[in-house]
Formats: C-alpha cells, sequence, structure tokens
C-alpha cells in the first residue's frame, strides 16, 4: 500500500484530520520496521509539527542535489518510493507540500507506476497552495484561473520531437497563477515568458508562503520586476486577467473576427462573398507578399502576410459555416502533412542533403495519391495549377515530364532549339501577310524553350523576368527624373536622347 498524504500549505489548521491520522500511522510503522514515511522535503512549516509530535519519517531532499534536473529529480523519487514497498515494508508513505495531486508530478508518477506493478494506493487531502493564495489575495474563481508551473512556460513556441505543439499557449483573459518560481532563474524565466503576452509593467502578485500565520508575504510589482523580487520554494506568482484594450491580436482573434464580420449582424461585404468571388483577392494579396520580399520590407511584408493569412482564414470561415471543414482543420492537415512529408526531422529516416529531401518528399507524395482515389493521377502532368503565371506553368510542367525521361541530351540541344525555334517565328514574321495565330504559336514555342535554358541553369524563368522588369522599371524612372530635372517632356525627346539616359542609369548600377 502506497499513501499519498498532503501536508497542506504550512499553516496547522490546514493539514486535515485524515492526514494527520496517516502520518502519525505511517511513522509507527517506520518506528517497527513495517513501513517508510517519505517526505518529498523537510523544508516546510508543517515539518515543524510533525517534529513536535515526534514522528519519524524520512525526507527526500537529497534528491534535488544529486538530480541533473527536475525530471530526473521526479523519476528517483518515483523509483525510491516504488521500490519500497515489499513484504517486510508494505506500509509506504509519501507527504509532500500542499495537495498531494496539485503541481506535483512525482505523485503521478508514483499513482501510475502503482498500477503498472499492482500496488494499492490511497491520496489523503490537505489544503493546496491554491486556495491559500487566491484567499490571500481575495481573488474568485468565478473568472476561472489558469494554474501553470513556471518552468513549462516557452518564450517562443516550440514543437515537440514529434512535431505536436507544446504547451506555451497563455489565455490572458484569465487570471495565470505559477509555481515553481523558487529562486532568481525560475523568475527570470516566467518574466520573458510572460512579456510575449502582458505589457511589461502589468502588476502581478508575489505570494510567498501563503495562509502561514506571521509568514506569508504578499507583494504587488510591475511584470518587468519579476526577478528582482525575493522569491523561495513557497512562492506563487498571479497575474490578472488583462482588459480587452490591451490584449494583444493572436491567430484565435482573427479566427473570431472574421467570425464576427461573417455574423448576420456583421459586415454586408463579407457577408456577399463565396469561394468563387474571393479567388482574384487571394492571387492579389500573394502577388503583393512577393512585392514586399522584393522591395526587402520587412513591415511591408508582415502586413502583406497579414492580408494572405486573412484570405486562408476567410475560405475556412465559409467552409465552416457550410459545416465541410473549418480553420482547426486546416491547420490539422498541413501539420500532419508536414511531419508526415520530414521523416528526417520526426522520424527515424536519415538524408544527406537537400536533394534526398526532395526525393523522399516526391516519394511520399506519390503513395499518398496512390491511396486516395481524389488525389490519383492519370497523368504525370494532372495536378499543375492551371491558374499559375505562364513561366512557372512552364517551369513545372518541364520538371515533370523529365522525370520520365523526356529531355535533351546536353545543354548545347537546348540551345539549337532555341536558335530552331527563332527561325521559325521569323518565318511567320516574314510572310506578306502574318497569320497571328501562326505567330503566337510559333512565340509560344520560343517562351517555352527559353525556359528550358532557366531550368537547365538552375535560373527560375519567373523570378529572372521579375527581376528584368524591376531593373527597367527602376531605369526607366530615372529618364522621367532625370527629363523632370531638364523641365521636358518625355513626348519631347528623341528616342537617342532617352537611350542616352537608359545608358547613364545603367552606368550607375540603377536597377
Amino acid at each position: 500500500m502506497i499513501t499519498l498524504i498532503g501536508l497542506g500549505t504550512g499553516n496547522a489548521d490546514t493539514l486535515s484530520r485524515g492526514a494527520e491520522k496517516a502520518l502519525r500511522e505511517l511513522s509507527l510503522h517506520q518506528q517497527n520496521g513495517t513501513g517508510i514515511l517519505f517526505l518529498r522535503t523537510a523544508i516546510h512549516p508543517t515539518v515543524a509539527l510533525l517534529n513536535e509530535w515526534g514522528l519519524a519519517y524520512t525526507p527526500l531532499d537529497s534528491y534535488y542535489e544529486q538530480g541533473s534536473d527536475f525530471a530526473a529529480v521526479y523519476q528517483a523519487i518515483t523509483q525510491r518510493v516504488l521500490s519500497s514497498v515489499t513484504t517486510q515494508t508494505p506500509h509506504i508513505g509519501y507527504a509532500v507540500p500542499g495537495h498531494p495531486l496539485f503541481a506535483e508530478e512525482a505523485s503521478q508518477r508514483i499513482l501510475e507506476g502503482a498500477k503498472e506493478q499492482g500496488i494499492t494506493t490511497q491520496v489523503i487531502t490537505s489544503g493546496s497552495f491554491v486556495e491559500a493564495v487566491l484567499t490571500s489575495i481575495e481573488v474568485s474563481l468565478a473568472e476561472g484561473c489558469d494554474i501553470r508551473d513556471a518552468l513549462t512556460l516557452r518564450e517562443k513556441d516550440a514543437i515537440a520531437p514529434d512535431g505536436t505543439a507544446l504547451a506555451g499557449g497563455i489565455d490572458v483573459s484569465r487570471g495565470l497563477l505559477l509555481y515553481q518560481v523558487y529562486d532568481k532563474a525560475s523568475a527570470s524565466h516566467a518574466k520573458l515568458c510572460l512579456m510575449r503576452h502582458y505589457p511589461d509593467d502589468w502588476e502581478v502578485v508575489v505570494v510567498k508562503q501563503a495562509g502561514v500565520p506571521h509568514q506569508e508575504s504578499i507583494k504587488r510589482t510591475p511584470l518587468f520586476r519579476l526577478d528582482r523580487e525575493s522569491v523561495d520554494h513557497l512562492t506563487s506568482v498571479y497575474v490578472p486577467p488583462l482588459p480587452p484594450a490591451l490584449r494583444r491580436h493572436d491567430f484565435a482573434s482573427l479566427v473570431g473576427i472574421m467570425a464576427r464580420l461573417r455574423a448576420p449582424d456583421g459586415c454586408p461585404w463579407d457577408r456577399e462573398q463565396s469561394h468563387q468571388s474571393l479567388k482574384r483577392y487571394f492571387i492579389e494579396e500573394t502577388y503583393e507578399v512577393i512585392e514586399a520580399i522584393d522591395a526587402d520590407d520587412p513591415d511591408l511584408l508582415c502586413e502583406e502576410l497579414g492580408d494572405a493569412l486573412l484570405q486562408s482564414v476567410f475560405h475556412a470561415q465559409l467552409a465552416d459555416e457550410e459545416a465541410i471543414f473549418g480553420i482547426d482543420d486546416v491547420v490539422a492537415q498541413i501539420c500532419e502533412k508536414l511531419v508526415r512529408r520530414h521523416p528526417h526531422v520526426f522520424g527515424e529516416v536519415d538524408v544527406a542533403n537537400s536533394e534526398e529531401v526532395l526525393k523522399n518528399w516526391e516519394r511520399i507524395k506519390r503513395a499518398e495519391k496512390a491511396n486516395d482515389d481524389k488525389k490519383r493521377r492519370d497523368s504525370l502532368l494532372d495536378g499543375v495549377p492551371k491558374g499559375l503565371p505562364a513561366l512557372m506553368q512552364a517551369m513545372e510542367i518541364s520538371k515533370r515530364v523529365v522525370k520520365v525521361g523526356f529531355e535533351w541530351k546536353q545543354f548545347e540541344d537546348v540551345l539549337a532549339k532555341v536558335e530552331e525555334e527563332l527561325i521559325e517565328l521569323k518565318a511567320e514574321l516574314n510572310h506578306a501577310t502574318p497569320n497571328k495565330a501562326n505567330i503566337a504559336s510559333e512565340l509560344g514555342d520560343l517562351l517555352f524553350t527559353m525556359v528550358q535554358i532557366a531550368r537547365w541553369q538552375g535560373v527560375d524563368a519567373e523570378e529572372a523576368l521579375r527581376g528584368m522588369l524591376g531593373r527597367f522599371s527602376a531605369r526607366f524612372r530615372y529618364i522621367e527624373k532625370r527629363a523632370k530635372e531638364q523641365s521636358r517632356l518625355l513626348t519631347d525627346m528623341t528616342l537617342e536622347e532617352m537611350d542616352a539616359l537608359w545608358n547613364e542609369a545603367k552606368a550607375l548600377k540603377i536597377g
């Protein structure tokens, strides 16, 4: 039998009668050699009461000095308690500050281990630090309160080895009660994590030895000063909820705002939209993101990424209203796909370089589509988005066909093909009566072949043309600027004069 016992907050009045009875019985078992009363720590006000009663016990404080981290300490304590249950010592007690199941990871591990080993357990409770702290600072649980281990807070969003999100999100609309704020390092860690969600000067409450007569200390301090306050192993920190005006928007806020806009009493324009009507906006926002990237403007990029994200949320909201899927399904699917297609990160696959990564990616994609009737493709070219810009579509098509050997043997053959297509285009242009349809066809052939030059040279044809347009625009703007400085209109300038200014811009490396 293993008995988990809560020692209360340190105030003798919070130690339950059941806990006192169990402590006394286990002390007797320890004295006559038929059991052991373990204390997780002897550094607790209630232990003075045990000493006053003359109880025998075995403290486990030494494990904290020997362990490399808390996980190792909890594991060592768990092993010690479980292995102590024998036919000679069938009565084992494990007493902890507060409540045995509140902020006591080792207790949970002991219960799980005992169940696996078929050991009977019982839990005897006393008042926890939660009631003591909230009572001391006069906070009601009517609006709810999150209780968190300060050490599990994260300064940045983190991902577990299996790709799932690690606990770290904070709901600032509710009160937050932190434990394990036991030294300067843990206080500093908590401060840095909290400052991601709260104003630096947000007032928090530092409570030491809550509920212990003549020892309790309550101090209100700005968040940025948290690690400058005196803390110990009986310190908790309460963070009041933020009022709506001070809350920082997050992804959930965006989803909520979009739902509000689509509500019956929301925005008339948003309510009129459909997947079809929104298509052009998605394309426009995507190009604006590209433009921000090309401009190397971080602030503009941040804004444009938000606009693009809105489009995804908008479409998900429309689907949610039709009970087809919601934004959570969208997020879940992409997360599952990323984990599935990166076995070298989230699995046991080893890769030497990015080329092997891409091969694995394609192999996994093929397997996914082979097992999904909706995604199965009859042609190698199925799935190339028809809405792609022509140069991008040409590049994607050519990348696919070369995988099955539809490819020139050497780069010189590509250049020869360019010459051939150019000759055919010139022939069409030189007809006495040029045929526009034929010219368009030959021009298309030439452009497609030019894309092959880009592919062979590892150049993105779309980006190459975009770069050229950027240079052209910058240099033409230079011509406009110089003409204005000369008080001249471009229409009054000769081609030779404009060409001279163009070469001037080129020499100045404009664009």
